[in-house]
């Protein structure tokens, strides 16, 4: 055994002790920590200022969050992060795959055009060359006129 084992465990046991009760690091938590990186290695990089105050002011409102016995309300900011998250998520899997695949769509969508519902914004594709064609939304049944 290493010397100064029992001194190790009794200072994780009382740290242990010290945060029960307390957030600790969520999502939310490991973000910022991200963030705060990301401003520190700006600040080093383009020497501004402002990059050292948003640094501790993201640093301060982290070891607020991960030292509150608030958890109702911490865990409140976690779920909406995480919501937000998500929707990016969403977004960018939707713009990576619209990068990825534009030359297929393109292909796929030669011959037609796409129009969307006015009344739901449901996109609705026609076959060019038609003339004018009554058109009958799939998702809202509403009917209007197009020219294809």
């Amino acid at each position: 055994m290493q010397k100064g084992t029992p001194m190790w465990n009794q200072l994780r046991y009382k740290l242990a002790v010290f945060m029960q009760g307390r957030c600790g690091a969520d999502q939310f938590n490991r973000f910022l920590s991200g963030l705060a990186l990301v401003l520190i290695i700006l600040q080093i990089v383009l020497r501004r200022r402002i990059f050292y105050w948003l640094t501790l002011i993201v640093l301060i409102y982290l070891y607020f969050r991960m030292f509150s016995r608030n958890l109702g309300k911490r865990y409140q900011e976690n779920m909406k992060y995480m919501e937000y998250a998500a929707k990016a998520k969403i977004f960018f899997g939707d713009v990576k795959y619209r990068i990825t695949h534009a030359k297929e769509l393109h292909e796929r969508n030669r011959g037609f055009h796409i129009y969307s519902c006015p009344r739901c914004r449901q996109k609705i594709r026609i076959p060019k060359g038609k003339g004018n064609i009554m058109v009958r939304c799939p998702r809202c049944s509403f009917e209007f006129h197009k020219k294809s």
